[in-house]
């Protein structure tokens, strides 16, 4: 089966549910020396939003990483692997510390992952506006 592309605001049933199953996914940031950088992460789709979604520590080196690509957000794709079975989403991560939007990063975590993060005052969300999506199922 070929890998295809997929529009990441109206993707098929079959890669939104992909996306709905509980598995560990990847974060490629860019160092600023432009190598990649590549951590597992947490990862919820919101195809609505055209967002996908990371919680983290403020002081993690994937959000310096973001932050350092300047207010036009960075270059950054998720993964997911499972099997044969893959899917990755592409776009502009920005960092949000805005309560609101951690609190709904926090809520769509708990529900693909099931379980509630531990309190963390130094959380923050990474929100990825999605650009492209492709995989294969």
């Amino acid at each position: 089966m070929a890998s295809h592309p997929v529009d990441p605001r109206r993707p098929d049933a079959a890669y939104l549910s992909f996306w709905r199953e509980r598995h560990l996914c990847t974060l490629t940031t860019l160092r600023p020396d432009g190598s990649p950088h590549v951590v597992p992460v947490g990862v919820t789709y919101d195809p609505e939003a055209g967002l996908a979604r990371v919680i983290t520590n403020k002081s993690s080196r994937k959000v310096a990483h973001v932050l350092a690509a300047g207010p036009d957000g960075a270059r950054v794709a998720v993964c997911q692997v499972d099997g044969r079975r893959w899917a990755t989403l592409e776009g502009r991560a920005r960092v949000s510390a805005d309560p609101a939007r951690v609190a709904e990063a926090v809520r769509r975590y708990a529900e693909r992952y099931g379980r509630v993060p531990s309190p963390n005052p130094s959380r923050v969300a990474i929100e990825i506006e999605l650009t492209a999506a492709l995989g294969r199922g």
